[in-house]
């Protein structure tokens, strides 16, 4: 198991320190400074774009971030990159463009997302080869988790998780054995079996997403080891603090 205690001991800001999109956009290079600033680690989303570059974007479709139609994938990196976010200057960066900015000052952990996904994990850890940070990656998708067992090499990589019912829940221990070393679980459903054993049994750290209020934080540090939160500044120590 490698040693992941760099992973816990911040509070990390989910798709960069935003501000609810009111100024400062999720996912932008803007976010991911604010964050470097004031000490966060850093979640994001990444997909691949038409010409096999990782994206850093959320959805799958452009509209509510770029008020464009189409889907991420249907484009370039280049006419992804010529998308303004929010009607501010930010632009859609690359995954290159982003390790550069953070350039090993906080950890990174980067969600793999995406229904057409083939060749992404591949992709994003051949650009991670030379990267110096702590990094790593995660998918609630269970094909990307076996990508991640051949492809990953000494990154590690964990699971993405909520509770919709029995047999995803069964899905999840399946997914115990290929090769995960964390665990990032749904705050609204905690607590339950899968992370109580994944703690207590496994010695596995999880962290939550997405921690929004102080009975969200309460609940992660019951439960779990860390939080992903938004709208809010915690202590680098956690716990609350101003709204943003």
């Amino acid at each position: 198991m490698p040693d992941l205690s760099w992973l816990t001991a911040r509070p990390i800001a989910h798709r960069g320190l935003h501000d609810l999109n009111r100024t400062r956009w999720e996912n932008t290079l803007a976010a991911f400074s604010a964050a470097i600033d004031q000490g966060y680690a850093i979640e994001c989303d990444v997909h691949l774009s038409a010409d096999r570059v990782p994206m850093l974007f959320h959805d799958e479709r452009l509209d509510r971030l770029t008020g464009t139609g189409g889907c991420i994938w249907e484009r370039t990196a280049s006419e992804l990159q010529a998308l303004r976010i929010g009607g501010t200057e930010e632009h859609i960066p690359t995954l290159e463009e982003m390790l550069a900015l953070v350039d090993g000052r906080v950890p990174i952990v980067i969600e793999l997302k995406g229904s057409r996904a083939e060749g992404l994990v591949e992709e994003v850890v051949h650009r991670l080869a030379a990267y110096p940070g702590p990094v790593a990656l995660m998918s609630f998708e269970h094909e990307l988790i076996r990508d991640l067992e051949r492809h990953a090499g000494v990154i590690p990589y964990g699971l993405t998780a909520e509770s919709r019912g029995l047999e995803e829940h069964k899905q999840h221990f399946h997914m115990l054995g290929h090769g995960i070393s964390f665990v990032s679980y749904s705050i609204a459903d905690l607590p339950n079996a899968f992370v109580r054993h994944v703690r207590n049994e496994l010695s596995m750290p999880v962290i939550t997403w997405t921690v929004r209020d102080e009975a969200d934080v309460r609940r992660t540090f019951e439960h779990a080891d860390q939080m992903t939160f938004e709208g809010f500044m915690p202590s680098l120590k956690s716990g609350m603090a101003n709204e943003q």
